[in-house]
């Protein structure tokens, strides 16, 4: 299925958002995510079913000043 990952078009097997995430590489990183522009906390990843076309946003935490 083709979605788009942080702007950019992505084929990705899964549907769960916690297994898209694990399949793109970010695996247990703490990371913030947003699909179609609304955040979603990691306790409704698992539940949480993207299709075709949606947009998903992942951000990791930077420390700095």
């Amino acid at each position: 299925m083709k979605i788009i990952v942080n702007g950019v078009e992505s084929e990705v097997k899964s549907t769960a958002l916690s297994e898209i995430l694990d399949e793109l590489g970010y695996g247990d990183a703490k990371v913030a995510t947003a699909v179609n522009e609304r955040f979603v906390a990691a306790a409704s990843r698992p539940q949480l079913r993207l299709v075709s076309g949606d947009r998903l946003e992942v951000v990791t935490p930077r420390q700095g000043g």
